[in-house]
């Protein structure tokens, strides 16, 4: 489980290939503080696990199903990546709930420079659309960001100075691509109010909240 708050950007320094699996060697400097065989990291929002490390890299790996779902097959040696560890029980919960499960890949489609940020529209296919709501959360290249727009197979994000200065996506440019994972929370209750079964109406959430 994670947040959505990026603790730091790495750099890809090696790739390579060890029976159809992908590994990436990824040089950081916070990340390695505290990091264990077999955690969790975030990398671009995808939720891999550490093979092994050392003081200056950590190892990880892609299977297929990740890589089928992902664009890490395209990073090279010097890629930068947002990376995040395994939200911890005693920190502040400052994102939102983040799986580290890419539901789809997007594509930047326009930039739109503003007074104090940059407004960045993101093509997705409807079916992940469907799943947001305006003024929702949405997981971009794992950084938690709010839907200020939300239209069918798009949707505007906008990328404060923090968010450039402390991520990868002010290297972003139109064309490029995107890891997008929809709220959990959202799915499960998408997924409880199509069953009739369940007892939920969206006159009993709005009650409750949601």
């Amino acid at each position: 489980m994670f947040t959505g708050i990026v603790e730091e950007v790495g750099t890809v320094v090696q790739t390579a290939s060890e029976q159809n699996v992908m590994k990436l060697t990824i040089e950081c400097h916070s990340i390695l503080q505290d990091i264990h065989i077999g955690d969790s990291i975030s990398v671009n929002g995808a939720c891999l696990t550490v093979i092994s490390f050392n003081n200056q890299t950590f190892d990880v790996q892609v299977i297929k199903g990740t890589e089928n779902k992902t664009y890490l097959s395209e990073l090279r040696k010097g890629s930068a990546v947002n990376l995040e560890r395994a939200m911890s029980s005693q920190g502040r919960f400052g994102g939102h709930f983040v799986l580290g499960h890419v539901d789809d890949v997007g594509t930047i489609r326009r930039i739109q420079p503003s007074a104090n940020s940059n407004i960045v529209t993101v093509q997705c296919p409807t079916t992940l659309t469907s799943q947001m709501v305006q003024q929702g959360s949405i997981t971009v290249d794992g950084v938690s960001l709010t839907i200020f727009r939300l239209d069918n197979g798009q949707f505007d994000i906008h990328l404060i100075p923090e968010t450039k200065r402390a991520t990868i996506l002010s290297t972003k440019k139109v064309g490029d691509k995107v890891h997008l994972e929809a709220d959990m929370l959202f799915k499960y209750v998408q997924k409880a109010i199509s069953k009739d079964e369940s007892g939920l109406t969206k006159d009993k959430l709005s009650q409750f909240g949601f």
